[in-house]
């Protein structure tokens, strides 16, 4: 397929998600005013199943690339040749797709532009919507998680046995709750409502995942590279003195500093090989969201080979101990016997990357699958040793809290 590829730079101050027209194929990567969105599928790559499926979707990216005849007066990261996608958590699993789209509207540093990517013999992609479309959703409706409330509560206990008998040293388990409604669900109107509450997030819609991470796992700018993770939660309190004691206590709990270690330690694992300068903060610092404190680290460092995409990267990284557990592979065998549910897409890799190798990719976290009237929403927590069964159950509760406020319901207990 030869793409003709055509960046430029556009005057339009409006928010992006503002200039999404109302589309099912539409695509957003958006943060404190910047980012992508996009619509039309001008190429849809499926990467299939197997630890190798980053591979494959990059590879596919660059056979586009070479086809391409590309005119970018950008030159920033994002313009050009681009693909937005997710993955799927298991590997096993089908659903990863990276999407390359019809017309993207990109804005970073205060340039905005437009890229125009067409097939050959391709009709016209819907044009930049003049007006947000104004939703009006039915009120959603509960339906449930996939694990009873108290068998998951056992699946924590399980797994807490299991680790005291040192088959790992963390588990992730996570839990579902579905949603229906009598109106399809409309992804942009969840993004923008995201997007109004957790502005320094990564939102994001994909192909009907649509949430707002706080979790970037990795960006790749030229030869720089940097990753947060979190690990390690608590809830936030409108009084000013009762947050401040919250998020003390959660920087003195050894329960939480240890399960912040992991996931930060699987980071750096991944990246000290690829960056002679890899450099974390001493010790995690408090992220304060709308709804939570997360404990959090950054890693940033100038990777040794400029070759070295972002894409590959991900594959390396996923699933880090902050979604997965460590020893990785002990982790993963006790999430497929205890969880009791499907992934699907959740805590697996979310973005985009250009024919570069530059890229964003965040963790779906915070996030919901949409099927029409119908939708999945997903929270997780990480089990150590030291973990109750009762407060694991209560976290994911706190957590599930940021979607049910998007979709605009009461929230569930």
């Amino acid at each position: 397929m030869n793409l003709s590829v055509s960046s430029v730079a556009i005057e339009d101050d409006r928010p992006l998600l503002d200039l999404l027209p109302h589309a099912p194929d539409a695509l957003a990567w958006v943060r404190d005013g910047e980012g992508l969105v996009a619509w039309g599928v001008a190429a849809r790559i499926e990467a299939g199943r197997g630890p190798d499926r980053f591979r494959r979707a990059w590879d596919a990216l660059g056979s586009l690339a070479e086809g391409a005849e590309v005119g970018d007066a950008v030159g920033l990261p994002g313009s050009g040749l681009i693909g937005i996608g997710s993955f799927s958590f298991d590997a096993d699993a089908d659903g990863s797709v990276l999407v390359v789209p019809r017309v993207v509207i990109g804005r970073r540093g205060g340039t905005t532009w437009r890229t125009d990517l067409s097939p050959p013999n391709a009709t016209p992609a819907p044009p930049v919507a003049d007006s947000p479309p104004v939703a009006t959703p039915s009120r959603p409706r509960y339906a449930g998680s996939s694990l009873p409330d108290v068998h998951w509560l056992e699946a924590v206990a399980r797994a807490i046995a299991r680790i005291d008998a040192g088959e790992a040293e963390k588990v992730v388990l996570a839990r579902d709750h579905a949603v229906w409604s009598q109106e399809p669900f409309d992804a942009i109107d969840l993004a923008r409502r995201l997007t109004g509450r957790f502005p320094s997030c990564h939102t994001f819609v994909v192909e009907g995942l649509v949430g707002a991470t706080p979790e970037l796992l990795l960006s790749r700018s030229g030869r720089t590279v940097a990753s947060r993770v979190l690990a390690g939660t608590t809830a936030r309190s409108a009084d000013e003195v009762e947050d401040a004691a919250l998020g003390a206590a959660l920087l003195a709990s050894e329960k939480d500093l240890a399960e912040h270690r992991f996931a930060a330690d699987s980071v750096r694992e991944v990246l000290a090989p690829h960056c002679a300068d890899l450099t974390g903060e001493v010790g995690p610092r408090l992220l304060r969201l709308d709804n939570v404190q997360h404990l959090a680290t950054t890693f940033r460092g100038h990777l040794d080979d400029p070759d070295t995409s972002a894409l590959e990267l991900v594959g390396a990284l996923h699933p880090t101990a902050a979604v997965g557990g460590t020893p990785r592979q002990a982790a993963l065998e006790m999430i497929r016997e205890l969880e009791g549910m499907s992934r699907g897409r959740y805590a697996a890799p979310v973005g985009w990357t250009d024919a570069a190798g530059d890229g964003e990719w965040g963790i779906a976290l915070r996030c919901a699958e949409l099927a029409g009237a119908r939708a999945r929403l997903f929270a997780g927590v990480g089990v150590v040793a030291a973990s109750l069964p009762e407060a694991e159950l209560e976290e994911t509760r706190l957590k599930l809290l940021a979607m049910q406020a998007a979709f605009g319901a009461d929230p569930v207990r």
